[in-house]
């Protein structure tokens, strides 16, 4: 009886001091983005991101860990972030790149701590960087300097641009690094007697010196371990879509001479140098310049000398890239269905295994300079972002970090991974969140969110979010489905092409019959049911929207609503020839089939509509087109425009606006409720 009563007091204790968090917090919430090893792998440099109100942005910022001791923030920008650590390759210094009033510049400091202080000062900026193996010069990437000709220009005819013809190219250079060089400006520099143009004890800067220029833009590098050449990638220029021509050039650091090295007709990337400096790796879709969104990257290596070309990992059936080689083998994280282990790649073989599995899912990741050590960003489906280590030898992760620990008081989403049968036989998965108090003899009602993409992924995590109040939707009394539909990551390049020529059409079965699924289970009411999801998740929605009536409301972020205007609207132009196999004037029928607009005068679902103002990926001319059907149908529908915004909404406040706006939709139209957006914190 007392050992009952003692239960019953624990739970009610737990229950009692757990709480909702508000959608402030969990904007709030602090997140690792990146990592880097020491070269003797006894270091870590990281980046968290925080969430400054005031400036209303997302603070980057380094953080550092040395064996023994705790970790420790590094770096403090008030005006803007701090990025790219990289050590030294003696291990005593960080760098890294801050904008601090005069753009992104290479900045030094001890490991120790102190004042950084810039190494370059480049007028343009510096892009990316990597320290020489050597230690005493850094390689980095600048854009170039706009033209006078285009400055002349504007003052007579004032601003115009001739579409896809005007761009500014970024070229490889080198600096010489001296760290214990004095600042120019913190000592005396005197002018002679003999001649007043004449300056004496002056402290010369280090000038930058171009490596590599030409009718390309430089978009990646990598320098060989033995300090001869640098390797890079290049494509013929800034727009996005030239990406598709992007090739891989070798410049010999003794005479900047620049050799081609890898040329297929469609994209090739660089990934890394060969431990001895005889191989590149390189990932490619060799000449695949048709299915290349959604087609898997294979990759090679290829010898610099003789050009001879090997395939590596002919088995792993997945979108590969972010590959490292270093002198235990070659590795990267690629996604296993809702997992993502890190893998090991015999360069000998070809061979693939999995090295670690643990944590359930691996992002960034950093090698020490033998290869043995790795440090890497990652997490358990009840857990935010951590720092780990680990050895290849005994793969046993440590854990750094403690972020985990700013949701130990929350009331968090309880994740499992379902799967059913899509209408026609494919195997659909997908994340299920349960409120924390889940009653299985209950009836819930559901809101599907579904990611972008499509080659996007939703996996189990504690804090599910975006501008989606799924923590507050969770504790209100419902369940939460994310569908990995069919083009999701992970589940190889037959199921990522089930959604060509089927857009929208497939999609919409296999979230319908998710939907379903769940109702033969008994655990959903289906007459309290709600739909969202941003970019191709948005544009999934808008089908639903026009095409069924199973749900309450909608909403529509950065959605597509008809192809053919969005055609000849976006960026991207490929990305829609190669999904549906034909431009509207070769197949209009295609694309008629698959756009949310078609079926317009079918719709009836209460629809809010979110959208950047100045989005080129899904340009905002959709939002008004389905913004104009629903309303001539009468149905209820509601646009949001976000000022100054692209595709996604990144600062904080506007974030907050557009979480708040999804929660008093369906609010409204889910639950019944009258909901006024706060214009002060009532606290």
């Amino acid at each position: 009886m007392r050992s009952g009563l003692l239960l019953l007091l624990l739970v009610s204790h737990f229950a009692f001091s757990q709480h909702v968090p508000t959608f402030e917090e969990v904007i709030s919430l602090r997140n690792i983005t990146g990592v880097t090893v020491s070269p003797n792998g006894k270091s870590v440099a990281y980046t968290i991101q925080a969430t400054d109100w005031v400036e209303n942005r997302f603070d980057t910022e380094i953080w550092l860990w040395r064996q023994g001791s705790e970790p420790f923030q590094l770096t403090n920008n008030p005006r803007g972030n701090s990025m790219a650590p990289r050590f030294s390759p003696d291990g005593k210094w960080i760098s890294f790149l801050s904008d601090r009033g005069n753009k992104n510049q290479v900045y030094l400091m001890r490991i120790d701590g102190g004042e950084p202080r810039a190494v370059t000062r480049e007028e343009e900026g510096v892009s990316f960087y990597e320290w020489h193996p050597a230690g005493g010069q850094i390689v980095f990437v600048k854009p170039e300097k706009e033209s006078k000709t285009k400055k002349d220009r504007e003052k007579r005819y004032g601003a115009f641009e001739a579409d896809d013809k005007e761009f500014t190219r970024s070229h490889l250079w080198q600096i010489e690094i001296k760290p214990e060089l004095a600042d120019p400006s913190e000592l005396p520099c005197y002018e002679t007697v003999d001649s007043l143009k004449v300056k004496a004890g002056c402290i010369q800067w280090p000038k930058a010196q171009l490596l590599a220029e030409g009718n390309f833009t430089v978009t990646s590098f990598v320098i060989s371990p033995d300090g001869t050449k640098v390797a890079f990638g290049h494509q013929p220029n800034t727009l996005i879509n030239s990406f598709m021509k992007s090739d891989i050039s070798l410049i010999t650091l003794a005479d900047n001479k620049i050799t081609p090295l890898v040329s297929n007709t469609s994209n090739d990337a660089l990934e890394d140098w060969s431990p001895d400096s005889r191989q590149i790796l390189f990932t490619s879709n060799g000449a695949d310049t048709t299915s290349n969104y959604y087609a898997n990257t294979q990759l090679f290596s290829i010898d610099v000398t003789t050009r001879a070309i090997r395939q590596l990992a002919k088995n792993l059936d997945e979108d590969l890239g972010g590959f490292t080689w270093t002198k235990t083998g070659i590795y990267s994280c690629v996604w296993n269905r809702t997992k993502r282990p890190l893998y090991k790649i015999d360069p000998a073989t070809g061979n693939h295994q999995m090295l670690l599995l643990v944590p359930d899912q691996i992002f960034s990741y950093s090698f020490s300079n033998d290869g043995n050590s790795v440090a890497f960003v990652g997490r358990n489906g009840n857990q935010l972002n951590e720092l780990f280590i680990s050895t290849v030898n005994n793969p046993q992760p440590v854990q750094i970090t403690k972020l985990t620990n700013q949701i130990k008081n929350w009331k968090v989403a309880q994740s499992e991974v379902v799967s059913w049968k899509s209408k026609d036989g494919a195997t659909i998965e997908g994340v299920l969140h349960k409120p924390a108090d889940y009653d299985p003899s209950k009836k819930y009602p559901l809101m599907v969110v579904i990611h972008g993409g499509p080659t996007g992924i939703d996996t189990p995590t504690p804090v599910p979010g975006y501008v989606y109040p799924i923590l507050q939707w969770l504790d209100k009394g419902c369940l939460v489905l994310r569908p990995n539909y069919r083009g999701s990551a992970g589940y190889g390049e037959a199921f990522r092409s089930l959604n060509v020529k089927n857009l929208g059409v497939g999609d919409m079965w296999d979230v319908m019959s998710g939907v379903e699924y769940l109702d033969k289970k008994g655990l959903i009411d289906k007459t309290k049911m709600g739909s969202m999801g941003w970019s191709q998740g948005g544009y999934i929605s808008a089908f639903l929207t026009t095409n069924t009536d199973a749900f309450k409301a909608i909403s529509v972020g950065a959605g597509i609503s008809n192809w053919i205007t969005y055609y000849v609207n976006t960026d991207i132009h490929p990305f829609t020839r190669q999904y549906l196999k034909a431009t509207p004037w070769n197949d209009e029928a295609i694309y008629k089939k698959t756009s949310p607009m078609t079926n317009i005068n079918k719709a009836k679902t209460p629809t809010l509509i979110q959208h950047g103002e100045f989005d080129k990926r899904v340009p905002i001319a959709n939002a008004y087109e389905l913004l104009q059907g629903l309303r001539d149908k009468n149905v209820p529908a509601e646009l949001i425009v976000y000022k100054g915004f692209g595709h996604g909404i990144n600062k904080p406040k506007e974030r907050l606006a557009a979480t708040w706006h999804n929660w008093q939709w369906f609010g409204k139209y889910v639950w019944s409720e009258k909901i006024e957006i706060p214009l002060v914190d009532k606290k």
